[in-house]
């Protein structure tokens, strides 16, 4: 990081992966956004959490990542709650855990089951320790022949709890997707998250801040970094998150040379096994 800082006004820094593993906090990952924000830079967290981002702030602190390492956090629950608020009045079904459901704060859709559901908010699995999405088949079936239309709140289709990987809504959504049921999601890679983030830069900085000095860090291709080449940002990926098992053969040019085939378009100015300043 201290090695490219010189480059960017702010950063925007995946949470889950990056930040922590969900046990606690990486302190090398704290120590370079702390360095960051020293430096002058200003620090978004950007995360597919399916939660309000108020909800954040309390989690990152009991997992040891200090107040003063970021700036602001933005969440796709929030975009998610955008989207919901847009269908007032359709009967909404939530699929996923107790803990989402602070998510329907504010919002006026009647809370009904699936089979009287216009609309689902999907935040995740129903059974953390669920590591397939075929339990959830007939459900599924069942609200794709009732026409609902699903707003997935977490496009991850996985993620890396300690040493486990546990499958995320973005699973579930594609799954619903395959069955021929209306999906959309929030977050990222999706465009509405990201120009969220720059509204948020902009407040911050009392000024527009160019998607050129942004910085964009994450360890999910298919969220950070496809969200980085599709939107116009620079990215830093970190290769022991999530496919850590993908490329821990590989050394740093072959995994560049991989990730760049991947994605058109993408300014992939940095791999590195985890985030530090030095």
């Amino acid at each position: 990081m201290s090695e490219l800082i010189d480059r960017y006004d702010g950063i925007l820094c995946d949470i889950w992966g990056v930040l922590h593993n969900g046990d606690a906090a990486f302190s090398d990952a704290v120590d370079a956004l702390w360095s960051a924000r020293a430096s002058g830079r200003f620090v978004i967290l950007i995360t597919n959490a399916p939660r309000l981002s108020k909800d954040i702030y309390p989690q990152l602190a009991r997992l040891g990542v200090p107040r003063d390492a970021f700036d602001t956090v933005i969440t796709s629950g929030d975009v998610t709650a955008q989207l919901i608020a847009k269908q007032p009045d359709a009967p909404l079904f939530h699929f996923g855990p107790e803990r989402d459901k602070s998510i329907l704060e504010g919002l006026t859709n009647p809370i009904v089951d699936h089979s009287d559901s216009k609309l689902c908010l999907l935040t995740g699995p129903l059974d953390d320790t669920i590591e397939t999405t075929d339990i959830y088949h007939d459900l599924l079936e069942q609200m794709h022949e009732n026409a609902v239309e699903m707003i997935c709140a977490n496009p991850d289709l996985v993620v890396r709890c300690g040493n486990r990987m546990v499958i995320c809504a973005g699973s579930i959504a594609q799954r619903y997707a395959h069955l021929g049921g209306k999906v959309s999601f929030a977050g990222k890679p999706e465009p509405a998250i990201y120009e969220e983030a720059l509204r948020r830069a902009a407040s911050l900085t009392g000024r527009d801040i160019p998607k050129s000095r942004l910085l964009a860090i994450g360890d999910g291709l298919a969220t950070d970094i496809k969200g980085a080449a599709d939107n116009g940002f620079d990215v830093y990926f970190i290769v022991g998150g999530i496919h850590a098992s993908e490329f821990d053969e590989l050394n740093a040019q072959e995994a560049v040379n991989r990730i760049k085939k991947r994605f058109l378009g993408l300014n992939l100015v940095g791999v590195s096994d985890r985030l530090s300043w030095s």
